[in-house]
């Protein structure tokens, strides 16, 4: 009497296409895990600088001091570090300009400010839509796979004298692979997806909040009102 085949025998017996569709699924499982990992360190390094930045920024102090602290630091600047060295930057050379009023002042600074949080939800943003297309499209995939193996599992048992339980099992068995794998490829997708939009819609925000605050206290400085 035969032993039960293991996965694996289901796996390579199965036919071609259904292999392709592992294959497929496979592929987009691994890609989709190694963004997920890439993309939590991100976010987590993200959120560490919006608290640690937030809590040097407002604890007091002189701005030309902290932007040229921060602008002698010999690393890429990023979250409210690139926010604000944008505007800062922007708000020293348009002050010296003798030709500017304090509303010009204060809405050049605002489109410089803005260009640079863009910049940087774009790239928070950056490869997550991978998320949400494996975890919508890779049921289908794995649907599609299960349908054609179902299918020539039975176009097969035509060719056969007497089709019993144990002729049409494995066939079968291989095809509902393909309908496994594409959810193994999907959940994960679609909860890091969801996990990950409503990080990017909390740095968003605080970066909204500083820009706002942070007008605001240009303003006070040029004693607008």
């Amino acid at each position: 009497m035969n032993a039960d085949p293991s996965v694996v025998e289901l796996i390579t017996g199965a036919s071609l296409p259904v292999q392709l569709v592992l294959i497929i699924l496979v592929l987009a499982s691994i890609g989709s895990w190694a963004l997920i990992f890439h993309k939590a360190r991100v976010y987590k390094r993200a959120v560490s600088g919006v608290r640690s930045f937030e809590s040097s920024f407002w604890a007091g102090g002189s701005l030309n001091e902290f932007y040229d602290r921060i602008s002698r630091e010999a690393r890429p600047r990023e979250g409210h570090e690139a926010i604000f060295e944008a505007g800062f930057r922007e708000f020293q050379r348009l002050r010296q300009a003798e030709d500017r009023g304090h509303a010009q002042i204060i809405d050049g600074v605002e489109r410089a400010m803005r260009v640079a949080e863009h910049r940087q939800l774009d790239q928070l943003e950056e490869g997550v839509p991978f998320l949400a297309t494996v975890g919508s499209v890779s049921p289908y995939v794995g649907l599609f796979g299960t349908v054609w193996g179902i299918m020539s599992a039975f176009m097969n048992l035509g060719t056969m004298q007497s089709a019993t339980l144990a002729a049409v099992a494995p066939p079968i068995a291989e095809a509902l692979i393909a309908t496994a794998m594409g959810l193994f490829a999907a959940i994960p997708a679609v909860i890091a997806y969801n996990r990950y939009t409503q990080r990017i819609d909390w740095l968003a925000g605080r970066y909204e909040n500083f820009v706002d605050e942070f007008l605001g206290l240009l303003q006070r400085q040029l004693g607008g009102k």
